[in-house]
């Protein structure tokens, strides 16, 4: 198998031949797959600072040293390098390590040491600064010394020698890791001509597939399991590359640290091979049981019968939101992409106030994870503001509320199968907007503590009202769909401005894109549904004043006509604006009767009629029997 060279590793080799100093900024604490044979043994899985010990050996310099700023320069990989350094620069090695401070104007001091190290030519020399970026408090925040320090550095680089080796001539480098190139003073490195900054990203998918492949492949099992399970995937071969695929999918993002650990979480829970993306899940959430697993495909099967009896009227609504479901149950979710770790839906619910958007999310969760909590829900109108993001993603290091963590991370961590719902989304400011784009697109986002949280397990459902109004060219708002409008029409309608919400007004098309053909239209509340809707509600106080207070409500067939026409009278606002209706005519007006009347318990109670036009609105009952009290 070829040798597969990392671009950051490439781009080492091309510019430290040209530029005395060399930035490494991002992934600097992972460990990385040395490619070629040489000073490290090839494929070994090393910490990036004895890869490039190995890297600059192999590249003939004979002189590696590290610095930190808590012990000094050290080399734990060559002690016999620290000791040449340390002749050459005269220094003294103290219990393996040569101290230095990095602030200072004395002879001793690390940048005077590093600045004696570059200028001389009778060894290639490399120093590498680890965690550089630790050594100041903020680049707003430096004083003279700091600034003092970085100068010298600078001058270091400007002023650094090449030496001619038996591998040609080398120059003198100075190597800074940073995990944030704007920990640094800008002034360091922008414009300065002997800079280089080189990005160490996380493996990418050929190198993720590299190390499942190659020599590393039977130690991600235990002995026995991948003697006993290893023959069937080698007379299947296609089943070994279906596997191996999938788990390189899964992995998007991860460190080679991380899939290390992976590696040896496998072997230690005695992971049979088939199973070895359940690792994935184990690692990232702490837990074996994915209720996505588990799922009962009867249940699903009945899922609409079991939505319509609490959505009334929203039988499209229901489809599409199902189909998005079924998507996910089976797999096939995120096929036409090539992330694998997007969350297992994206929905857009849209339409009318009241028409059930938020209660369909609540039974999703209720089928789906056997519990409505399951549904954690955000309302958007409290994000409105720039640093909206902060409370839902977590403040940075510093600031206030650090500590706490994010609202919307925390939760995920807690639970990371859930549906999120984030209630009229267009409220939010654009800012936490940008934050969707990459759940969206890649499945995790990275908190104000620096944790990943992961989303891929999740289903995210937006509500909102946009297109039920429009404005005119002198800024008037007026109604773009009203409840005469046959569904086509409304859908037709509803989707439009939304697509023109986002492309011309927000100017963000590329949400629209992320969210796809997802958009789920709710209809009006029509008086069919709406009848079924007062009849629900009117059933379930009845059966609760039956089960709480043993009172048994029954309501004349005249009396419930009344009731009907006056909570169906307008429906413009949805299901929402019946239960208030119903508060309102049959609630407050029966609760005042059962007071004024003495009945708590234990009563048989005819509704006879409403009075909706007395301010309050009253009800005529009568009390059939009484039983007699009990003990």
């Amino acid at each position: 198998m070829a040798p597969l060279i990392s671009k950051w590793h490439r781009e080492l080799e091309l510019f430290s031949a040209v530029k005395p100093l060399i930035i490494l900024e991002g992934n600097v604490l992972d460990q990385y797959r040395y490619p070629i044979a040489g000073s490290i043994p090839e494929d070994t899985l090393v910490p990036l600072p004895e890869y490039l010990q190995g890297f600059l050996a192999d590249s003939g310099y004979g002189q590696v040293v590290f610095y930190s700023n808590l012990v000094g320069f050290v080399n734990p990989y060559q002690p016999a390098m620290l000791e040449a350094f340390a002749r050459q620069n005269g220094c003294k090695v103290q219990s393996g390590a040569i101290p230095a401070e990095f602030k200072g104007n004395g002879q001793d001091t690390a940048p005077n040491v590093i600045r004696r190290a570059m200028s001389q030519t009778s060894a290639a020399t490399a120093v590498i600064l680890e965690l550089a970026s630790h050594y100041i408090v903020t680049p707003e925040r430096m004083d003279q010394h700091d600034v003092n320090s970085f100068n010298l550095l600078m001058q270091s680089a400007l002023a650094a020698s090449a030496v001619r080796t038996s591998q040609g001539r080398r120059q003198n480098l100075l190597i800074l890791l940073v995990s944030k190139l704007n920990d640094l003073p800008a002034w360091f490195y922008l414009n300065n001509p002997s800079c280089k900054t080189i990005v160490l990203e996380a493996p990418d998918r050929e190198e993720r597939k590299r190390l499942i492949s190659g020599s590393a492949w039977p130690t991600f099992f235990d002995s026995t399991v991948y003697r006993t399970d290893m023959p069937f995937y080698e007379e299947h071969p296609e089943e070994l590359n279906r596997l191996r695929e999938r788990f390189v999918g899964l992995t998007e993002g991860l460190t080679f640290t991380e899939l290390d650990a992976m590696r040896r979480l496998s072997k230690q829970e005695c992971t049979p091979i088939r199973d070895l993306c359940t690792i994935v899940d184990l690692y990232k959430y702490g837990i074996k049981e994915n209720p996505w697993s588990t799922l009962s495909m009867e249940s699903l099967r009945s899922a609409k019968q079991d939505f319509q009896k609490r959505i009334k009227g929203q039988d499209p609504a229901l489809e599409r939101t199902l189909d998005v479901v079924k998507r996910a149950v089976t797999g096939m979710n995120g096929l036409s992409s090539s992330s694998t770790s997007k969350p297992k839906g994206v929905l857009f619910f849209a339409g009318p106030t009241g028409t059930g958007k938020t209660e369909t999310a609540k039974a999703l969760a209720e089928k789906l994870f056997g519990d409505e909590s399951a549904c954690i829900r955000f309302d958007m109108s409290e994000y409105g503001q720039s640093h909206s993001d902060q409370k839902l993603m977590g403040a940075p290091p510093g600031y206030v509320g650090y500590e706490a963590g994010g609202q919307l991370t925390n939760a995920i961590k807690k639970n990371p199968f859930a549906i999120l719902l984030f209630d009229e989304i267009e409220k939010a400011h654009p800012s936490i907007l940008d934050k969707f784009l990459q759940i969206l697109e890649d499945g995790r986002l990275t908190d104000g503590q620096g944790h990943t949280v992961y989303f891929s397990e999740t289903i995210i459902i937006f509500t909102s009202n946009l297109g039920m109004y429009v404005k005119d060219a002198l800024g008037r708002r007026s109604p773009n769909v009203t409840i005469d409008m046959d569904y086509a029409h409304v859908e037709k309608h509803l989707r439009s401005a939304i697509e023109e919400y986002f492309k011309l007004e927000l100017g963000r098309p590329e949400i629209l894109n992320r969210i796809g053909e997802n958009i789920v239209i709710f209809d009006f509340i029509r008086r069919e549904a709406g009848e079924a809707i007062l009849r629900a509600q009117v059933d379930k106080i009845i059966r609760r004043m039956e089960e709480q207070k043993n009172i048994r409500i029954r309501m004349e067939d005249f009396a419930y006509d009344a009731l009907r026409e006056a909570a169906l009278f307008d429906l413009s606002n949805g299901g929402r604006g019946i239960g208030n209706q119903v508060e309102a005519l049959l609630i407050n007006p029966l609760s005042r009767w059962l007071f004024d009347n003495g009945v708590t318990e234990n009563a048989d109670v005819v509704i006879e009629g409403f009075d909706v036009t007395a301010k309050p609105p009253c009800v005529r009952c009568r009390v059939e029997k009484e039983d007699e009290p009990h003990d």
